[in-house]
This record gives structure tokens, sequence and C-alpha cells, in this order.
């Protein structure tokens, strides 16, 4: 993987990637540098082998406070209807390629996450955030639809219709608190305990086979849409079937029976 980014730093340990944005002075917010940095690294995940797990965080008092609106401003009226559409597609791909890699994300969120930070947040699999947290639909603040960057997609189905209409028709911001009451969050804990509770994280999934870990993400991202329970176990019954052939299987059995950590090939 690349190394030389301008806006994130990149640290792989083992088979974990650490991604930090690295905008603190504009708390992190989307510019095209940054949009494009992250949509590369999780387009490449895709088939990268080497990384088990990633976490996401961004540098600084926050995670993401959203579209860089200074760029965002300068560069308005300049450009065609298709070259803004394309622009558009380019932010939203960094979202599709978090669902479609295969390695769990654990978000780190702290300070604010609006807009397609909140989205950022909504993409991960995990969501550990520290006490002063706050995210929300930011969009609709600034004249915007609250739909967009798969926030529609994603927000009811983690807190069902009523609430996803209440934080998207109104771009209220969510606390930490309140994230934790309705689902949005995994933990909340004190901003210099966010780290070791990411490792506890990391650590159990990693206990799982490689493959194990991958269906799993898989076999969930399905299963959210399918029709129905049988079009579900149907995804279940190949993914059992895939890693139950697995060679890393003994392993991982002979590993829970001897008390220690599997040591997968």
């Amino acid at each position: 993987m690349k190394s030389d980014y301008q806006a994130l730093i990149l640290e792989q340990k083992d088979q974990v990637l650490y991604i930090k944005m690295n905008r603190p002075d504009r708390l992190n917010a989307l510019n095209p540098q940054l949009v494009s940095e992250l949509r590369e690294v999780f387009q490449s995940l895709y088939f990268d082998r080497s990384v088990r797990v990633v976490v996401l965080e961004g540098a600084g008092r926050a995670f993401c406070a959203g579209l860089d609106l200074k760029d965002s401003s300068e560069n308005h009226g300049k450009r065609s209807m298709e070259s803004g559409l394309d622009n558009q597609r380019s932010i939203a791909e960094i979202y599709v390629a978090m669902r479609r890699c295969p390695q769990p994300i654990i978000s780190l969120v702290q300070g604010a996450a609006s807009g397609g930070g909140f989205a950022l947040a909504l993409a991960s699999d995990i969501r550990i955030l520290s006490e002063d947290a706050r995210m929300n639909a930011a969009f609709i603040r600034i004249g915007l639809s609250s739909c967009d960057m798969g926030v529609s997609y994603f927000l009811p189905r983690m807190v069902g219709m009523s609430l996803a209409s209440e934080y998207m028709l109104t771009g209220r911001f969510i606390s930490a608190q309140r994230a934790m009451e309705i689902g949005l969050a995994n933990r909340v804990v004190h901003g210099s305990e966010m780290h070791k509770e990411a490792e506890g994280f990391v650590e159990d999934m990693l206990h799982a086979t490689p493959l194990g870990l991958r269906l799993t993400k898989d076999g969930l991202n399905i299963a959210v849409d399918v029709s129905g329970l049988e079009a579900a176990m149907a995804i279940e019954d190949r993914n059992q079937i895939l890693t139950a052939n697995d060679p890393n299987f003994a392993e991982g059995v002979a590993a829970f029976f001897e008390k220690r950590k599997p040591n997968y090939s």
C-alpha cells in the first residue's frame, strides 16, 4: 500500500491497518485530497489479504466535520452539472468501498462527525465514541438534502425510520450518550480510552479465521437487504461450507480447546 499520502497517515501493525485523517486544522473536513486518498485506500483493501481489521480515526479534536465548505464554495458555480455529479460520485464511492472491503472497520469518533463525517462513522462496522462526540446529518443545515453519502440507507437500518426521520429532517446533533441509547454507538468512553477499547475489539476479531471474518462481514451486508429468511440462510449455508473446508478451521478448533491464540496460515 502507498505511504506517500498527504491527508492520511497510514500505519500497519501486523494485520491491522490504522488510518488517520490528518487535517486537524480543518477538523479533518473532506477536501479533494482527503476524498481521493480515502477512496483509494478503501478500494485497495478489497484484494489486500495482509490487512484483516481497519481502525479509522481523525487527528486533533474532531473525527471529521464533513465537506470542506471553504473549498466547496470556491469551486461552486465553476463546473457543469455533469462534472458536479462526477464529483459527488467520487465522494460516494468512499462509502461503497467501505462496505465492500472485506475487513471490519472500527471508527474512533471524537468531537464532531458531521455530514460526510457522520457517514464515515455509519459506514463503519464498529463505532467507539468519546464522551464529547457529536454526530449529525449536517447536509440539511446548509441547503442540501440529508439523503447523502449513504445516510438515508444506513441510518434507518440502524435506528428505525422514526428516529432517522427526526435527525435527518432537522440536522440535530446526536450526543454520545444518545447515540448509545439508540444503538448507534458500540461503546462510549473517555477520549484517552478509545484506542484501548478498539484493541479489545481487534483482538477478538483476530481470533476468527481470516476467511471466517471476511465472510461474516459479507453475510451481514447481504442479509440487511435480502428478501427473507430463506435467502439469508442460503448465504449462511454457503459461508459455513466455505469456512468449514478452509484449512484454518482445524487450527481455530484446536486453539479453542487448548485455550490459546490461534496461529492461522
